[in-house]
């Protein structure tokens, strides 16, 4: 009954801690954006030139795909001064076109420009991400699930999880925190799966979700035996994959991972595997263009 009541609570609570923990940390990451673009001497072209002069400015996109990461627009334009005024016509996840009005921002001018390239920047890679990811899932035609991994921007995990979500794709795990992942290193250095996940399972018993790595079929095997949660199919062909996915079916989840192009993603969905995990959505993607103008 605790048991029960606890779960229930963690369920509730989570993701309310989680956006409070991830406001805090895009908070932190805005003023350091700012301080590394602002210096010590500010704008040093805008402030001569503008002093409390008010135009009003379209957020308008010059791409189309997937919108993300426009509230992260508001708040840089805002940490700059709280007197700019925007509206905003489309959420996180809308799809956008080229020409679209995104965002209409009015205020003082030299605290506009402040704020502009810093806002840009972050509003520009969270949606390329999210069109990446998007791209993927379609592909992907609902037959399978589009993961991310942790090869993200070093202090941008949180944010380019999050485009991943807006594309429409899943997180993997987040960190080495919260998901066992026996890889090919820890799988060797123990002397076999077996080995690591009896290690794993003595100390942390059934607490976190227990995947591991794979590099054959003889491998799978040994996971199995061992009943993981989910088997990871690196850089294996596709028939590779479907055997494996024959062998495991019904008894975990599999995943296919190494090797993940967009171009591959309709070929491996036909073998029946559950998971796709590709770091080319995070560290392989082309700039989402924006463009501020005066109206």
């Amino acid at each position: 009954m605790v048991l029960t009541a606890f779960f229930i609570y963690f369920s509730i609570c989570l993701p309310h801690l989680i956006k409070m923990k991830t406001f805090v940390f895009t908070d932190k990451l805005i003023e350091l954006a700012l301080d590394e673009d602002l210096g010590g001497s500010g704008d040093v072209t805008s402030e001569p030139v503008f002093t409390g002069e008010k135009h009003a400015f379209r957020l308008i996109s010059k791409d189309t795909g997937i919108l993300c990461g426009i509230e992260i627009f508001r708040q840089v334009m805002l940490k700059v001064d709280q007197e700019t005024d925007i509206t905003i016509y489309f959420n996180d996840g809308d799809r956008i076109e080229t020409g679209d009005v995104v965002a209409d921002i009015s205020g003082k001018v030299v605290s506009i420009l402040k704020a502009e390239r810093t806002a840009l920047n972050f509003l520009s890679m969270l949606s390329a991400v999210a069109t990446k990811t998007a791209e993927y899932v379609k592909e992907a035609g609902g037959r399978l699930v589009i993961l991310d991994t942790r090869k993200t921007i070093p202090g941008f995990r949180q944010l380019q999880k999050y485009a991943v979500r807006c594309g429409g794709g899943s997180n993997h795990r987040m960190g080495l925190y919260d998901m066992v992942m026996i890889k090919d290193n820890h799988i060797d250095a123990a002397g076999g799966i077996s080995a690591a996940v009896t290690r794993i399972r003595e100390r942390w018993g059934n607490r976190f979700k227990i995947e591991v790595e794979t590099r054959n079929l003889e491998e799978v095997r040994e996971a199995l035996a061992c009943r993981v949660d989910r088997i990871m199919l690196d850089n294996m062909d596709n028939g590779e994959i479907a055997a494996a996915v024959g062998l495991a079916e019904g008894k975990c989840e599999t995943e296919a991972s190494g090797n993940i192009t967009l171009g591959r993603i309709r070929s491996l969905a036909s073998t029946g595997v559950g998971f796709i995990s590709s770091g080319e959505l995070t560290h392989s993607f082309r700039a989402f263009d924006f463009s501020l103008k005066e109206k």
